[in-house]
């Protein structure tokens, strides 16, 4: 099983962009964020060769408190009983972190079968992603 945790507040892949001549490029949010991901993966299992077969993914997005709440809401939402409604969609989030993985982890993210995501709020902003081969 591969278990990563990605720091700071969880990003969705973004649509790439066409100039007006025509050139199309990926925002460079999306590739710094793809880049951590790869960076963090690398460095925690540099000597794992990529997973064959299928796979399941599973994501827990932590999205940090809004400074403007109250101590009770802030409470609330720490404690899971508020959850969070905002961008980025679930599928962008998926996506980010799927391609991030793509060659490294597993020859392709057409080996993914399973996925979930949750989102939550958390004091400690952070993506954790498990991958697993998938059980019969």
């Amino acid at each position: 099983m591969v278990k990563l945790t990605i720091p700071g507040k969880p990003l969705g892949k973004q649509r790439p962009r066409v100039l007006k001549n025509g050139i199309t490029y990926t925002p460079k949010e999306t590739v710094n964020y793809e880049t951590l991901i790869k960076e963090i993966y690398a460095t925690e299992y540099r000597l794992q060769r990529p997973k064959e077969g299928p796979l399941e993914l599973k994501i827990r997005a932590y999205f940090p408190i809004p400074k403007s709440v109250s101590k009770v809401k802030a409470t609330s939402m720490e404690r899971g009983n508020i959850r969070p409604t905002k961008k980025p969609d679930v599928d962008n989030i998926i996506k980010i972190v799927a391609d991030a993985l793509n060659g490294l982890a597993y020859r392709d993210d057409s080996q993914i079968v399973s996925c979930s995501l949750e989102k939550w709020y958390s004091s400690i902003p952070r993506v954790e992603i498990e991958l697993e081969e998938a059980g019969d």
